[in-house]
């Protein structure tokens, strides 16, 4: 009998200690971390669905037309250089012969041209004179009409010499366009970004439909604009010239302004990639990109809609199905609500319905223990 009043005992005590232990852990308190509802800008927000792009406005990838031998190279990459500037040349001695035998003949068909319109007028001259003596009566037919074919001649050796001259003009421009294509001009002001090739090199031009790398690539830096992909589903709502904003992994959590300058006209489809437009932001301040190297990656996210001064709670603290948990500070417990939402992106949900201002609600939802009714605590750390 005894025994069994044991037992009875030892079972009363275990399964008080367990209540005990289960009313301790089932109350403690769960900390978390909360936000007040609040005022503000909301904003509908498309971002890319891949890393986008910061692109040069002008970038040239330059190549010659002709093969040869590298005889100059003046540039290094990472220089700046100018306009009409040469870049890269070609051996080209020949052809800058030719160019100054051409230059030759301009000189010497314009010192013919010159002395056979001087003769045609002298011979003009005297052609008017024996008409004159002709109408007197002091000269024959046959010397007037022999002087009137010399002036013909004489103007058709002028007119010839003239034309002469457009002859070597046409022969300078066709050797100023031979040797052009033995040179890399800069077509901008820009930066060097590569240079293929070494002075006393071989170099021969691309083979058709062979890419092969540039001689000179020219970026000029003065200009950027950010490309990216944009979900089909997406790209109806975006037009060019809506507000935009730019981040760049290499300036962390910075903002830059922008505005869509473009909107691509098809639909890029690529192999086991969800179908994508293509769109482009400009910085609305050329200040702001500054420092900034093209390639790098960058992610912009287009303003569909925005209201301003709207009831608004951060994203992070919905749960699923629009509800949140709502924080009493005088029990110090939690209540799951629903809310109404309206404009939305991932910093902030608009409050529609359900929620009033100045009300704090739970954004460390992921924590464990969170329930209905359940007591928390505040986390002044970060979550």
């Amino acid at each position: 009998m005894k025994k069994l009043r044991f037992v009875i005992l030892i079972s009363v005590v275990i399964i008080f200690v367990i209540a005990v232990v289960y009313w301790m852990q089932r109350n403690k308190p769960v900390a978390v971390t909360v936000a007040t509802v609040e005022k503000g800008e909301i904003q509908r927000t498309v971002t890319n669905t891949r890393a986008g792009t910061l692109n040069a406005c002008r970038r040239a990838r330059l190549s010659p037309s002709l093969g040869g031998q590298i005889s100059s190279l003046p540039v290094k990459e990472g220089e700046s250089v100018k306009k009409g500037q040469i870049l890269f040349e070609i051996w080209n001695n020949d052809l800058r012969a030719q160019l100054q035998l051409a230059q030759s003949e301009l000189i010497a068909s314009k010192a013919l041209r010159q002395q056979a319109c001087i003769q045609s007028e002298l011979a003009a001259r005297e052609a008017r004179r024996m008409t004159e003596l002709l109408a007197r009566k002091l000269t024959s037919d046959e010397v007037a009409e022999k002087a009137e074919g010399e002036s013909l001649a004489s103007k058709a050796a002028c007119e010839a010499a003239i034309a002469t001259i457009n002859i070597s003009l046409a022969k300078i421009a066709l050797a100023n366009a031979s040797l052009e294509r033995s040179r890399l001009i800069a077509p901008f002001d820009g930066t060097i970004a590569e240079v293929n090739g070494e002075l006393g090199e071989y170099i021969t031009p691309s083979p058709v439909g062979i890419p092969t790398p540039p001689a000179v690539d020219i970026i000029d830096t003065s200009c950027l604009y950010v490309s990216a992909p944009i979900d089909e589903v997406d790209a109806p709502e975006i037009r060019a010239g809506m507000v935009a904003r730019i981040s760049l992994d290499a300036f962390g959590k910075h903002f830059f302004e922008g505005r869509v300058r473009r909107v691509a006209p098809y639909v890029m489809d690529k192999e086991k990639q969800a179908r994508t437009v293509d769109i482009e932001v400009d910085f609305i301040s050329d200040k702001d990109n500054l420092n900034m190297l093209p390639g790098y990656t960058a992610d912009v996210e287009v303003i569909i809609d925005s209201h301003a001064d709207s009831l608004r709670i951060p994203s992070e603290a919905l749960l699923e199905g629009n509800k949140v948990y709502l924080y009493d500070p005088d029990f110090d417990t939690i209540s799951e609500v629903n809310v109404s939402i309206g404009l939305n992106n991932w910093q902030h949900s608009e409050i529609l319905g359900g929620l009033k201002h100045g009300q704090q609600i739970v954004t460390s939802i992921d924590r464990d223990g969170l329930v209905d009714g359940a007591v928390v605590k505040i986390d002044t750390k970060k979550k």
